[in-house]
């Protein structure tokens, strides 16, 4: 005969609540009773229903997710360390991924998350008709892009500083001549691009340089993007000594470019990214370091935490903006302009 949770209850001394509390890692179990019903649970064979604890407390033990590209490097690694989280707590992810206009108006137009998911989180920039269509869910929202905004937990970085540190050092190591490989096509209401092109022009203006709309082009945030930026920047009139790009993977296809150029990083031209992407110390990359997998780790932790300590009724979740770290790291792609270097 299969185990019911009142059997387990009975069994351990405790209620079927605090039975279905201490199996599913919610809180108000201590560690000892949490593990006396565990043992007891095993030794009588029992499994929890998610079917039965979803219909007892409501939840649909499941979180959605809502991603403009599922491919690429930074959106696929904050979706792997999130779903971890979510899945160690108990939670399946339903994911959708927005990466065309038609889909991303499909999705706001028939919000097919709703009585669907417990929490969302959302891996793009919604407008302001799409926060307000999030925010009628009624549920915890937290996302890993953008600035803070009505109804959001927001987990990321200060793109500008970021970017002012990576362009600062190129100019502190005596470039005058400095590209930048942008993401200007990226995904629609992406901040990211803005910030940092403003923190480069920023740098420039400080550093008394003016500006060369000839030492901008558009990598699209990945390798081969940055490679035929590259190639651009190489032709023009007076190319540049140095070059800053939005992302590792622009920067990893500058390099290629460069090499295909039979020019030489950094004796004839400098690089650096931003990122650091888990191949940035393989190829020697200096770059701006984000813990990119600690985002979507803290957001997950964030949304399980307003899960578990729910507001009032029908109370917005807070709004909050939790920056994560960064920092400059310095490797083989960057040093002082050499005479040698492009003409």
């Amino acid at each position: 005969m299969t185990a019911r949770i009142t059997d387990v209850a009975r069994a351990a001394g405790v209620s079927a609540s605090t039975v279905s509390r201490a199996l599913r890692g919610r809180p108000g179990v201590s560690e000892e009773v949490r593990a006396q019903i565990a043992a007891v649970a095993d030794q009588l064979g029992y499994t929890a229903s998610q079917s039965a604890s979803s219909l007892a407390s409501g939840r649909t033990y499941t979180i959605g997710v809502v991603a403009p590209y599922i491919g690429r490097w930074f959106f696929g690694t904050v979706l792997d360390a999130a779903e971890q989280v979510f899945s160690a707590a108990g939670y399946d992810v339903l994911l959708y991924n927005l990466g065309s206009p038609e889909a991303r108006k499909r999705f706001f137009t028939r919000l097919p998350v709703r009585k669907r998911v417990d929490a969302v989180l959302s891996l793009l920039i919604p407008d302001p008709d799409e926060s307000a269509a999030l925010r009628s869910l009624g549920v915890p929202l937290a996302s890993t892009v953008g600035g803070a905004r009505e109804g959001f937990t927001v987990v990321g970085i200060d793109d500008r500083a970021g970017a002012e540190s990576a362009v600062r050092h190129l100019v502190n190591l005596g470039h005058r001549r400095i590209g930048m490989i942008s993401g200007a096509s990226g995904p629609l209401h992406w901040t990211t691009p803005v910030d940092r092109r403003e923190a480069y022009l920023s740098v420039l203006a400080d550093a008394g340089i003016a500006h060369d709309p000839a030492l901008e082009a558009d990598g699209g945030y990945t390798v081969e993007g940055g490679e035929q930026a590259m190639t651009r920047l190489l032709a023009a009139s007076r190319p540049p000594t140095a070059v800053f790009a939005q992302s590792d993977e622009m920067a990893m296809g500058a390099m290629r470019a460069l090499r295909r150029h039979r020019l030489r990083v950094p004796e004839d031209v400098s690089v650096v990214g931003f990122d650091d992407h888990e191949l940035a110390e393989v190829v020697g990359l200096t770059t701006v370091a984000q813990p990119v997998a600690g985002q979507g780790t803290e957001a997950a932790r964030l949304l399980l935490r307003q899960l578990d300590e729910p507001a009032e009724p029908d109370a917005q979740p807070p709004a909050d903006k939790v920056r994560m770290p960064i920092r400059l790291v310095l490797r083989e792609t960057t040093a002082p302009p050499s005479p040698r270097g492009p003409q």
